[in-house]
């Protein structure tokens, strides 16, 4: 059993080890402004169910802070954002530490496992812009900002009038980039915008049926050196049901797949009761090429409905269009 899949049935894991918390814990993270905010909620989650326990917050630039210059997919992918992170807590520095699910390597290291995923914000992709009410009123021509080869890959399938440009920081950084006049538009995450306190900055919200969402979108995600029981137990609480079986059903489609930094890959699932839909896409970063697939399947069940839809897009010559991305990356 996978750790992720273990991390769905921590909901019970109290009643197992019944551990009190320990009277410290420190909390990881880098020190963009929205990443210590989910560091700070997690922090308050953990202060209102064990007031006694002392919970401070370390605060750490990465590489994939620090690297500004080039895309992800050029330089090492998402573990440039966590690898830190994990050092602390290795070396004993740090408890746990708080991500934004989809920049956490589909593989971890040997050693961590995720904890909890905390319930999702709104997994949607926005476009934002000072001049322009939606992609569809963008001129020919006009610049549009995006780190995802996802986002490029759906904007270029629907618009190949426009161009598209990369665009990396955090997020204060982007949109003063759009602010200065860099970009005609960008595209973001919805949930960091609203997170941030800055739902005004959305123009318009990307329906999944024409912006599918990464893998993980809009969640956050707990991980914890391998092992520590009591930890599991002490975020059992803050560990959200549905979301956790959204998340690893969209996170084994793309463990498929290798799960890289360099294949526009997207998977979305929604729960409604006992059910999941889980959509997918694989796509050239051009938007020629594209692969989609949909599925329901039980609730209970997130790996296995993961596995049916790669499937479908396996049969779909998947392969050979992450062949082509490859090639396109390494060109």
């Amino acid at each position: 059993m996978s750790t992720e899949i273990k991390a769905e049935l921590h909901a019970d894991i109290n009643a197992e080890f019944k551990v009190e918390p320990p009277s410290t814990l420190i909390i990881a993270s880098r020190e963009s402004r929205l990443a210590m905010w989910q560091a700070e909620h997690v922090q308050a989650r953990l202060a209102a169910l064990y007031p006694h326990c002392d919970i401070e917050i370390l605060g750490m630039t990465t590489r994939g802070d620090q690297i500004l210059d080039r895309t992800l997919s050029k330089v090492g992918g998402k573990g440039l954002f966590v690898k830190e992170l994990e050092v602390a807590m290795a070396e004993g520095r740090a408890d746990l530490a708080v991500h934004s699910l989809k920049d956490v390597p589909m593989e971890l290291p040997e050693g961590f496992e995720l904890a909890a995923f905390l319930e999702r914000e709104d997994p949607r992709d926005a476009f934002v812009s000072n001049d322009y009410a939606s992609l569809d009123a963008l001129p020919a021509g006009a610049v549009v900002g995006t780190s995802s080869l996802r986002r490029q890959a759906l904007i270029a399938a629907r618009y190949p009038q426009l161009v598209i440009r990369p665009l990396r920081g955090n997020l204060d950084t982007r949109l003063g980039k759009l602010d200065r006049g860099d970009y005609a538009a960008i595209i973001l995450a919805a949930a960091g915008l609203k997170r941030l306190g800055l739902p005004e900055r959305i123009r318009a919200l990307l329906a999944p049926e024409h912006s599918l969402p990464a893998p993980g979108q809009g969640a956050m995600a707990i991980e914890i050196p391998s092992g520590r029981h009591d930890l599991l137990a002490v975020l059992a609480p803050l560990n959200h049901l549905a979301t956790a079986q959204a998340v690893i059903a969209e996170r084994t489609v793309s463990q498929t797949f290798g799960g890289s930094c360099q294949i526009p890959l997207a998977a979305f699932a929604t729960v409604d009761g006992d059910t999941m839909r889980l959509r997918a896409m694989v796509a050239t970063p051009d938007g020629a090429r594209v692969a989609t697939a949909d599925a329901s399947g039980p609730a209970n069940a997130p790996a296995a409905l993961g596995r049916q839809v790669a499937g479908q897009l396996a049969a779909q010559d998947a392969d050979a269009i992450l062949a082509a991305c490859k090639l396109a990356a390494d060109a």
